[in-house]
């Protein structure tokens, strides 16, 4: 399948900003209509509300708990053509409180794929390397089309009807090997229950018999993440444990955003997005497993015009030769006439 470059990344991924109002809020601006919407409150400790097109409006999961998905008619009430519509509830619109939501675009609800052992409805934008899955499991070894015709580095898988953790695949830690969104725990290795020990091909990505992500009749979403040269970028870099000259991740392009979590200890995932401080030395994070609200004047990543250069100590950023495992969207291919932002 062919694949044409992006020249304009925020048609595909955005971070959105506002301040909470109370009552129904109808938040614009992001430049699109998103089909997985993350949002969290960034000044309370709160959880963090994924929705997506998909399961529909007002459906909730967590990053941060193995909770079943929910119903809250007073949540994001509706996916619109330039944001969405939010409800009266707290996470996500309390009244004073600034909230950060970020947006990627799919395909809408989806469609039947049969690629697969199992049947999905898949939702893809092939442009941008991302697809939202959902499927029923057999608690058989099985296969499940994810529509990108390229293969995925990333599967962050959920159960909708049951209370087990999240389970992520990356190409990084390989095929017998899983980590859980919702807890700071390093990758499981070793596991051939979760993919049934096979890497995901440009059609199909594999399941084990394991209750979390292939149990009987049981339900799921997945979200599935190929590589996009100039948009987005999944790998792994060793820290250097120098907060003035910390490792340098070269992307091709200048990140709106990075999700990153160390692959050798119990540490946390972290969130860095260019939206929500603007400039380096003082990138706010927040964590995707935790409620804790957003971090104060407390510089770990800088934001370049080709990549990101950690600027820690800490061993959950940048510990001398610790592995670590990054996601990072982008916003513009290097080389471009737009000026860097927050390149120092």
């Amino acid at each position: 399948m062919a694949y044409s470059p992006i020249t304009k990344a925020s048609d595909f991924f955005n971070t959105k900003l506002w301040t909470g109002t109370g009552a129904e809020n109808a938040i614009t601006g992001v430049g699109f209509q998103p089909d997985w919407v993350w949002i969290k409150n960034r000044a309370a400790a709160e959880n963090h509300k994924l929705y997506d097109a998909v399961r529909g409006a007002t459906k909730n999961i967590y990053s941060n708990l193995s909770n079943a998905e929910g119903t809250d008619t007073q949540s994001l009430k509706s996916f619109d053509s330039d944001g969405f519509t939010l409800g009266t509830e707290g996470a996500l619109n309390a009244n004073g409180q600034n909230i950060v939501g970020w947006n990627w675009k799919a395909n809408g609800s989806g469609s039947a794929n049969t690629d697969g052992s199992i049947n999905s409805t898949v939702s893809v934008n092939t442009t941008s390397g991302f697809s939202i899955v959902t499927y029923t499991g057999n608690d058989t070894n099985s296969t499940v089309g994810h529509g990108l015709g390229k293969v995925p580095k990333i599967i962050m898988v959920k159960q909708l009807n049951g209370t087990n953790d999240w389970r992520v695949y990356t190409s990084m830690t390989g095929n017998t090997s899983q980590m859980s969104l919702n807890t700071n725990a390093a990758p499981d290795s070793g596991n051939t229950e979760m993919w049934n020990s096979t890497t995901p091909t440009a059609n199909l990505f594999y399941l084990g018999t394991h209750g979390s992500v292939n149990g009987g009749s049981d339900t799921y979403i997945a979200y599935c993440f190929a590589e996009i040269q100039g948009y987005s970028a999944f790998g792994k870099y060793r820290g250097n444990a120098v907060a003035t000259d910390g490792t340098f991740v070269n992307c091709g392009f200048r990140p709106s955003m990075v999700i990153q979590k160390r692959l050798d200890g119990s540490e946390n995932w972290y969130i860095f997005d260019e939206k929500r401080d603007g400039f380096n030395e003082d990138n706010e994070y927040l964590f995707p497993n935790l409620t804790q609200a957003e971090s104060s004047g407390i510089n770990r990543v800088n934001l370049l015009s080709n990549g990101f250069k950690l600027m820690t100590t800490d061993g959950g950023n940048n510990a001398n030769g610790g592995p670590y495992l990054y996601m990072a969207f982008g916003q513009t291919l290097v080389g471009s006439n737009d000026v860097p932002v927050n390149a120092r």
